[in-house]
């Protein structure tokens, strides 16, 4: 998707755990590895847009894990929190808000985006160190902070 705003957008990335693995994909564009993720569209709340992008870029329809408040009524819905936030730049004049989901997959139709990733993989916290091109810092502490959180 376009960018929604010249100086920043929202994203989202969404972690998702199964059997003390992580799925990541290898970003054809970026060529990093990264969890799930992207812009949050002007249709939608980051909820919707975790749940969008994951389907997109793997097939799986997942649960996002986090505390909705019981604070649904007329004119407001309540909505399950990400577990972190960040800003990262992309450009010298562009950065990103992230709002950082784990999940949990409800199905496990995985299937490869091939227009924008070279691969998708299930990878144990062993894994993170030897994957090629090797993984950013802060990628690296959130896929292992998702499996440390994230039991069956």
């Amino acid at each position: 998707m376009a960018h929604i705003h010249e100086k920043i957008d929202f994203t989202v990335a969404i972690f998702v755990v199964h059997q003390d693995k992580i799925l990541l994909i290898h970003h054809r564009k970026l060529n990093k590895w990264l969890p799930l993720g992207g812009h949050v569209e002007l249709d939608e709340d980051p909820e919707i847009a975790a749940l969008r992008e994951a389907k997109e870029e793997s097939g799986l329809d997942v649960e996002l894990i986090g505390e909705r408040p019981p604070t649904t009524e007329p004119g407001t819905r309540a909505l399950i929190a990400p577990r972190f936030l960040d800003i990262h730049r992309i450009t010298d004049t562009h950065e990103h808000i992230g709002m950082i989901y784990w999940a949990r997959p409800r199905n496990h139709s995985l299937a490869l985006a091939e227009a924008e990733h070279h691969d998708i993989r299930w990878c144990s916290g062993a894994e993170l160190d030897t994957l090629q091109p090797a993984m950013s810092n802060a990628v690296k502490w959130y896929c292992r902070k998702a499996l440390e959180e994230v039991k069956a």
